[in-house]
């Protein structure tokens, strides 16, 4: 990914809803906090320069963030003022990158992943049209001179509360990529709600442009909040592009306000890891109470049955056995083994 870019990860929610005493962004979708998923598509991008906006409890996210083999910068928002005002925090972050673009993301959508954000910085930048498959990343690249910011959308079947992609039109004589507007829902009219192309709530932006714009926005008469939103406005009307890039999963914008939703990601995670499993080779006949989590490695013909959890960093060689009733945690199997009705951790079997 260009040299120059960077990423600023928005962790400052209060949560309330959670009825958690910590961070919400630490809520666990397959035994993974919903920020390290964020970071994990980041990092896998090719971006290594990240920057965490904290706010409500952000010792346990720092806390957090300190665990990891890597480093992350951490600043703090103080006050919640908007989202804009949560990326007015890192302006020191900002400024370093000046030159180049910075990716924008919330850190409880933790379907985003690493397709949708090379796929949106090549379309952020590209100047004709670029295949992704063939597309160098070329590290002297240099970010497009007309283009201030793509909007990551999504095309879903409940639009209901999400801020609606209004494009432009053949009437209007430019780019139908090109974005006219974000319209809020309670600012939406009749027509407007029909829309099912939706904020994503991540962005690319030229950093410039972004520095700029975040100088300009006022807050809400009604909320007193910052929106990043404003800022893309702004930027439309300094004469740099503006675009809306849909991404092919829908699920990449999806957040847990509630234990509720919470619970929807963890199955929506679930199934995607089991179907993988299952394409490698894996046998699962039932898939009823079945765990496994994202850091597990299991060889083709092996059976997993019902009420299993498989989590850590357990490797499972082929002709296994697993379950039913089954609890391994950073196991190592080797070929052949059977376990259970079984609670197990940290040994070779």
């Amino acid at each position: 990914m260009y040299n120059k870019s960077g990423a600023i990860i928005l962790a400052g929610g209060e949560g309330r809803r959670m009825k958690s005493n910590r961070s919400k962004v630490l809520s666990e979708v397959i035994f993974k906090p919903m920020i390290k998923w964020v970071i994990d598509a980041v990092k896998e991008a090719g971006i290594d320069d990240i920057c965490v906006v904290t706010g409500s409890k952000r010792e346990y996210v720092e806390e957090y963030l300190s665990t990891l083999p890597f480093k992350v910068e951490t600043v703090y928002q103080p006050e919640r003022l908007g989202t804009g005002h949560a990326v007015m925090m890192a302006k020191e972050f900002l400024m370093r990158h000046s030159g180049g673009d910075v990716l924008v993301l919330n850190g409880d959508a933790p379907f985003i992943n690493v397709e949708t954000i090379r796929d949106a910085f090549i379309f952020h930048n590209q100047e004709g049209e670029v295949d992704p498959e063939i597309f160098e990343w070329d590290s002297d690249r240099q970010p497009s001179e007309t283009r201030g910011c793509t909007v990551i959308s999504a095309e879903v079947k409940d639009p209901t509360g999400y801020g609606r992609i209004v494009h432009e039109t053949d009437d209007d004589d430019c780019d139908l990529n090109a974005l006219k507007a974000i319209v809020e829902e309670k600012e939406a009219t009749p027509e407007q709600k029909k829309i099912a192309e939706v904020n994503s709530g991540a962005y690319w932006f030229d950093v410039d442009a972004l520095l700029s714009a975040l100088d300009e926005i006022k807050p809400s008469k009604i909320t007193g909040e910052y929106y990043l939103t404003d800022t893309v406005e702004i930027i439309k009307n300094s004469g740099k592009a503006v675009l809306a890039f849909k991404a092919k999963n829908a699920d990449s914008i999806l957040g847990a306000n509630d234990c509720i939703q919470l619970s929807q990601l963890n199955e929506i995670a679930r199934m995607r890891i089991l179907r993988q499993h299952m394409k490698n080779g894996v046998n699962i006949p039932c898939t009823d109470g079945v765990i496994i989590g994202c850091d597990v490695e299991i060889a083709a013909n092996t059976t997993i049955l019902p009420s299993s959890v498989i989590r850590g960093k357990t490797k499972i060689a082929s002709f296994c056995e697993i379950g039913p009733a089954a609890l391994i945690d950073s196991c190592e199997l080797s070929e052949g083994a059977t376990v259970r009705n079984t609670y197990i951790k940290e040994r070779k079997i």
